[in-house]
């Protein structure tokens, strides 16, 4: 049977709502979702392969004016994720002015390059006679193949994105497993899945100055024969009166991340989880290129 497959890159500014359609799109939760910016650092990949055509979504981090080694990493992996994909997704917030950064990801494709163009967010719009003038504004902007104004929390519209994003597959080899939704080990899911639980939680500085990495991952089976899986998580900060803030009052904040994620990870992995987490500082990780690699983060550790 011949077989077809496609690369989709997800771009857009922060907080668009980039790693929410990657989820509604594949149907997992592979990406971590906040209200916060800067959520995504680094490229996560989506799966579906339908009958005989394999999509692969890239989720990218929002596009912002880095300040720090890793923000700059952020930014290159987007660069990186367009320069070689069948078709670029451009998500955009459609209750927010056009920004620089968006302009900047406008200047950066090519002619030949295939965008369409998403306006999240239209169930905040009161005025829907208000999409016209800003479909106008993006279009004189670059010749977009279409454009699709969405609700991703409504699940509104994502069907007419599946039906032109599945114009743009070529004849080709699946580059990974049919029965894979990612391309991210388990212990990337588990580690974002922590941390989106620290975006949740506390204010806006600190969950930026965060990395979790998963020490430790693996299945056992109690004595009345229940499957256990075992997660050992070490939150990384920059500053010791950020460790203070995370574990809390009595380990009161540590154990409520805690008790989200092992929530969280036992839907996602099917299984009961005993999680633990430990919170250790690193300063000013984020400017220290050999940390940022050691935690995955550097744009190395993104491709494919």
């Amino acid at each position: 049977m011949e077989t077809r497959n496609e690369f989709i890159a997800i771009v857009g500014r922060a907080n668009a709502g980039k790693s929410s359609l990657l989820n509604l799109l594949t149907g997992e939760r592979i990406a971590a979702v906040s209200s916060k910016p800067q959520t995504t650092r680094t490229r996560i990949s989506g799966i579906v392969t339908e009958n005989d055509t394999q999509y692969v979504f890239m989720d990218t981090p929002g596009v912002h004016r880095s300040r720090n080694k890793l923000g700059e990493h952020m930014n290159k992996v987007v660069k990186d994720s367009i320069s070689d994909v069948d078709v670029i997704l451009m998500v955009s917030d459609v209750t927010a002015k056009i920004d620089e950064n968006e302009l900047n990801i406008i200047k950066s494709f090519r002619k030949n390059d295939k965008v369409i163009l998403i306006l999240n967010k239209i169930d905040l719009l009161k005025d829907k006679e208000k999409l016209v003038p800003k479909i106008a504004e993006y279009s004189r902007l670059y010749d977009f193949e279409a454009v699709i104004p969405i609700s991703v929390l409504k699940n509104d519209g994502t069907d007419i994105v599946w039906d032109e994003v599945r114009k743009y597959s070529s004849e080709g080899p699946h580059y990974f497993s049919d029965s894979s939704f990612t391309d991210q080990p388990e212990q990337v899911i588990a580690s974002e899945m922590i941390r989106e639980k620290l975006l949740e939680l506390m204010s806006d500085e600190i969950p930026h100055g965060v990395a979790v990495i998963i020490e430790e991952m693996k299945e056992r089976t109690d004595r009345s024969g229940e499957d256990i899986l075992d997660i050992s998580a070490v939150i990384y900060c920059e500053k010791d009166s950020h460790k203070g803030m995370i574990i809390g009052k009595n380990g009161s904040m540590l154990k409520r991340v805690g008790q989200l994620a092992r929530e969280e990870l036992e839907r996602f992995f099917e299984i009961k989880v005993n999680l633990k987490c430990w919170v250790k500082v690193k300063e000013d990780w984020r400017n220290k290129e050999a940390l940022i690699r050691n935690f995955g983060l550097s744009n190395n550790s993104t491709n494919m």
